[in-house]
């Protein structure tokens, strides 16, 4: 592990060897994080100063140093960064302007982030072709929240890749590919204890929040108002009533199809905030039969079977945390959804 620290400008400014401790936590539909522990030197308290960039070399993320904490007292003599990957810049930025968009998802990304203020020195990456649509329309929109529930509607993962050689930074959508053992055209990953990759197994499920049934309001007051919904075939104590209120959504520039489209893309939006949540976590060994960035990444599907708790199931592997202390790596992948954070998308 080689950890190198450029200038917000990507500048190299140099290379530190001696921390005791770092966690790289990677993420599909997110930015991913950082946190570093060294000692209090000369060199570490010019290398960690506020948004300066942290580089694993051969790494497809950076991250920017966010928050810094610098502590010495009779036990302990540290210096304590963290921060967020690249794609954290887009926090710093608003959707505008109006956007109307009916088409492929993956052009909406792109889009959104190319009618932003310029973020210097990102560049869109290539075009993938993948077949996701959606219609929806959004106005001063946090950039980021707005990237992050496009990806998750489309299955789709994002990244800044930093070229520190053409100091750039490359814009890239990607898909994680199905290796679970229902299908067979790519090799199967399965995590189990059989093939000793599935250590300290920590499984979360949820449904307190849960919501299936969706009503959501348009344009209009009274009995003029527009309403579409989904979900009312769900009877009984199965049924779980929601109201999305979408009058910030306004009819102009769109056809009657795609307006109603629109106001159904922001209740299944909405809907994301109140599903049912299954999360596996586990510790494994990076070389443990199925070798981590060879037969499996970020964002595959796999397959987990814990027979002792009755689990078969395929997930997307959603988050993968590279542990390094005391010159080993441990990797710990996060399987499936955590909790959703609410977000509100209205404009009220």
């Amino acid at each position: 592990m080689e950890i190198r620290f450029y200038t917000e400008g990507m500048n190299l400014a140099g290379i530190m060897e001696n921390q005791t401790s770092l966690i790289w936590a990677r993420k599909y539909f997110e930015p991913g994080s950082m946190e570093l522990y060294a000692p209090i030197t000369a060199d570490n308290l010019r290398l960690t100063e506020l948004g300066n960039l942290v580089w694993l070399r051969g790494a497809k993320e950076a991250a920017v140093i966010e928050d810094r904490m610098i502590e010495e007292n009779s036990a302990r003599s540290r210096i304590i960064i963290g921060g967020r990957f690249l794609s954290s810049y887009m926090d710093r930025r608003l959707v505008r302007p109006k956007v109307n968009f009916s088409g492929l998802t993956e052009v909406a990304m792109r889009k959104l982030l190319t009618d932003a203020e310029s973020i210097p020195r990102v560049v869109l990456g290539d075009l993938n072709g993948f077949a996701d649509t959606i219609t929806f329309q959004a106005t001063y929109k946090n950039l980021l929240e707005y990237e992050k529930k496009l990806a998750r509607s489309a299955g789709i993962g994002f990244r800044f890749r930093p070229d520190f050689s053409e100091k750039k930074i490359i814009f890239e959508l990607y898909k994680g590919t199905d290796r679970s053992s229902a299908q067979s055209r790519n090799n199967r990953v399965i995590f189990s204890e059989m093939y000793l990759n599935l250590d300290n197994v920590v499984l979360r499920e949820n449904q307190k929040s849960l919501k299936n049934c969706v009503y959501i309001g348009g344009a209009g007051d009274g009995d003029s108002r527009t309403y579409v919904s989904f979900g009312t075939e769900i009877t009984g104590l199965e049924r779980r009533e929601l109201f999305v209120d979408a009058r910030d959504i306004a009819p102009d520039d769109m056809t009657a199809e795609q307006y109603r489209q629109a106001l159904l893309q922001r209740g299944h939006d909405k809907l994301t905030e109140y599903a049912k949540t299954t999360s596996i976590e586990s510790d494994t060994d990076a070389n443990a039969n199925f070798v981590y960035k060879t037969n499996y990444d970020l964002g595959d599907i796999v397959s987990i079977r814990k027979q002792a708790w009755g689990i078969t199931t395929d997930l997307r592997i959603t988050e993968i945390h590279e542990v390094y202390e005391r010159g080993k790596m441990r990797v710990m992948p996060v399987f499936g959804e955590a909790l959703p954070q609410t977000i509100d998308w209205s404009d009220d």
